[in-house]
């Protein structure tokens, strides 16, 4: 087969129109597959949600657990406003590709494929199997990577890397991401008389300024830096000359060790309670939408260490270590398998991402896509 290299498949990728994401992780999804076959590798297709499938290609290795994993979700975020140059154009200029989903993460897709497609094109079989995986929902509730540990696509023991944007970085730890949802009952009044209700968005105030200061005085972590809160979203209230008996809020936590998910609820629980205290009459209570555990360093992992002795190979120099900002796959994985050897290393900055513009260096496709075929050859075929 003719392998495609990773510049000319982020063009083809980029163009695919990504405003819906079914849509979109449909289309490369089937291109990816036609990929795989065309280079003589099964595929395994899983639907996760309806029309809205998971993609694996294996070559299979000696030695199956543990197996060389690189990891890509298939979604971006929708083309929003703003653009200079049309979205899903791929026009390159100054040297910079640009594009929804450039540099998140449809570079770092293109270098991974490209990469394994060559290995497979090779005909030689590796040590250890060596996987591609594309999956879906990342940009959401990552339910693809979920269902990717659930049907044991991934072990505790695989060497997995994602290719999200790191600048030149490797990445290797994450804040937790513990979600909750803040809900205050109070009763409804004449705003005139406003003694005979009890106001739920009073009280929700109340509640958003104790959960601040709570997580602003947990403890601070010497690589992750400190825990943060986020109120996304608040609803509540009917008109300005009515006590509003209901309100909530959404509430983002990125927490460093050691605040857990746990020690999380401890400060909503009494938020809560002072909330009912200042506003009498009104009750709190809240659920927790999402929970995902903090990653921290391993500086014993097998994969960092393989890792940096590519970087240092291709580009000369060592590439810094550091954590990833958000979550990724590798995370979902790493907390749900207490894998130690889950890392993130691809083209483009994570500021570019999700924003007009959205654009990767074509010296980042290539330095990456030189990087993960080091590594590749390092692990499997060396």
């Amino acid at each position: 087969m003719n392998t495609i290299n990773a510049q000319t498949l982020t063009q083809e990728l980029v163009r695919i129109d990504s405003s819906d994401p079914g849509a979109y992780e449909g289309a490369i999804g089937c291109k990816i597959a036609a990929l795989l076959k065309s280079a003589g590798v099964p595929v395994v297709k899983e639907e996760v949600l309806p029309g809205r499938f998971n993609v694996m290609g294996k070559i299979k290795g000696e030695i199956d657990d543990p197996a060389l994993i690189y990891i890509c979700h298939m979604d971006t975020v929708t083309l929003g406003e703003g653009w200079s140059v049309p979205p899903l154009s791929a026009e390159i200029k100054d040297g910079r590709l640009y594009g929804r989903g450039a540099c998140d993460m449809k570079s770092g897709l293109a270098c991974a494929l490209s990469v394994f497609l060559k290995a497979a094109a090779s005909g030689k079989q590796p040590r250890h199997s060596f996987i591609f995986i594309g999956t879906v929902d990342e940009e959401d509730y990552m339910r693809g990577v979920e269902a990717a540990i659930a049907s044991g696509w991934v072990t505790e023991n695989s060497w997995v890397l994602d290719t999200e944007p790191t600048n030149g970085q490797i990445q290797v730890a994450h804040k937790g991401r513990t979600w909750f949802e803040l809900t205050a009952d109070g009763v409804t009044a004449h705003a005139s008389t406003p003694w005979k209700g009890a106001d739920a968005i009073a009280a929700m105030a109340e509640m958003i300024a104790a959960v601040r200061q709570g997580v602003e005085a947990t403890p601070h972590h010497h690589d992750l830096g400190r825990s943060t809160v986020t109120f996304g979203q608040i609803n509540g209230g009917y008109r300005p000359y009515v006590v509003p008996d209901h309100c909530t809020v959404t509430v983002d936590m990125r927490l460093v060790p050691p605040t857990t998910t746990a020690a999380a609820e401890v400060i909503v629980k009494s938020a809560i309670r002072r909330a009912e205290k200042q506003i009498p009459g009104v009750h709190g209570h809240y659920r927790i939408t999402g929970d995902r555990p903090f990653v921290e360093k391993d500086a014993h992992s097998y994969l960092l260490k393989m890792l940096r002795e590519s970087c240092a190979a291709v580009t000369g120099s060592p590439a810094q270590v550091s954590f990833f900002p958000g979550y990724t796959d590798t995370a979902v994985i790493a907390g749900n398998l207490n894998n130690h050897n889950c890392l993130s290393y691809g083209p483009g900055d994570l500021e570019l991402a999700h924003k007009p513009d959205e654009s990767v260096p074509l010296a980042d496709i290539d330095r990456c896509e030189r990087v993960l075929a080091d590594l590749a050859d390092r692990i499997l075929f060396a």
